[in-house]
């Protein structure tokens, strides 16, 4: 049952703590449990860091996608 809840935020996640991870060369485990422990101790704050790398992560996926040449039509 723990598997299939892991698998499951695994899959639907946003993949800040994946970006992180490889950005830093950390292993993808210490990086989620940063984000879990510190949630703990400071009252969520870094969920709201985690939502806003989201967003910027998400926009500069969006923006690498949509630029084309501007002789292709």
């Amino acid at each position: 049952m723990i598997q299939s809840i892991m698998s499951f935020f695994e899959q639907y996640s946003f993949g800040v703590c994946t970006y992180l991870a490889q950005k830093f060369k950390l292993s993808l485990s210490k990086v989620r449990m940063f984000f879990i422990y510190t949630s703990f101790l400071s009252v969520g704050m870094p969920i709201v860091f985690y939502f806003l790398a989201f967003f910027v992560l998400d926009i500069r996926k969006f923006v690498k996608q949509k630029r084309s040449n501007v002789f292709e039509n």
